[in-house]
């Protein structure tokens, strides 16, 4: 073994709460960042899941592959139904165990956004985690307000002709305690993301880039390739804002053309040459934006 792949198994905690026997498609990268994020949290923790796909990847009751508790909350209000939990672990003296609302981009973006919104303002002391594999993939890969523009669904078949929601600078504008990106290729950073948001009380939100291989049509060994260039190309730039501080994790130059992220992806199969010069072209403009913060 290489120093630097010691240096990263003694970076990344051993103990595993999830097993095997979940139900994921080949190559999920929705389980490898429940994965590396319970590695973060440790074992205090209770997660809150509205309908996405994580409402059956975990199994049935007694045969989860979980080894925190679970509850499953109506699609519109994991927030508020993680809450409700963190209120009543108070209510009983527990203010350590973390209660984390993990939901798709469907259940943040679009359905469960106003219970978002709500436990923000207040700034609740939980978790929110939205795992954006960029669709509504658990009922059949239909267009969410997180679908970026171009990319084929079943109810965009010729490609989405709305622009991604911007789900951050929301989330941002409410002013949470901490805010953070992260995706599975990068784990140490991913599992570090989590440790800190364990220590922090007050709101805070976690977004997960989750490739996922039947809705983005690509093979399932390329999940973490997808993940790491979807960083690379500035697509999705890995920072974090700590009490409205800052701070980026990866620099965003040099990067990589956008187009090495988008060949191989089905779903963005019909993208013409100009569609893909103003995809780099949103991407050129946004990173600039990031370096002057």
């Amino acid at each position: 073994m290489s120093e630097t792949a010691r240096a990263a198994k003694k970076s990344i905690p051993e103990p595993e709460l999830m097993s095997a026997g979940h139900t994921a498609c080949q190559g999920c990268a929705a389980t490898l960042s429940m994965r590396y994020a319970l590695k973060g949290l440790g074992s205090e923790t209770i997660l809150v899941i509205p309908a996405c796909c994580w409402t059956v990847l975990a199994g049935a009751s007694k045969r989860t592959s979980l080894s925190v508790p679970v509850l499953h909350a109506p699609f519109a209000g994991a927030a508020a139904t993680a809450c409700g939990v963190k209120h009543g672990l108070v209510s009983r003296g527990d203010d350590s165990t973390t209660v984390v609302a993990w939901a798709g981009d469907g259940g943040t973006f679009d359905i469960g956004l106003q219970s978002l919104s709500g436990a923000a303002d207040r700034n609740e002391d939980i978790l929110y985690v939205c795992y954006d594999n960029e669709a509504y993939m658990n009922t059949g890969i239909q267009r969410s307000g997180g679908t970026p523009r171009g990319a084929w669904t079943m109810t965009t078949p010729e490609g989405a002709d709305r622009p991604k929601k911007d789900l951050d600078a929301i989330v941002e504008a409410h002013h949470p305690r901490y805010f953070a990106t992260a995706t599975p290729a990068f784990a140490e950073d991913l599992v570090r993301k989590f440790k800190k948001a364990r220590e922090v009380k007050g709101f805070r939100f976690i977004r997960i880039l989750s490739p996922c291989p039947p809705g983005w049509k690509y093979d399932p060994e390329a999940t973490v390739r997808y993940s790491r260039l979807a960083v690379q190309t500035g697509l999705f730039p890995l920072y974090e804002v700590e009490d409205g501080n800052f701070r980026l994790n990866r620099a965003l130059t040099p990067r990589r053309p956008v187009s090495e992220y988008l060949a191989g992806q089905g779903r963005y199969r019909g993208l013409s040459a100009d569609s893909v010069a103003r995809i780099q072209a949103e991407i050129d403009a946004r990173c600039a934006g990031l370096e002057k913060r």
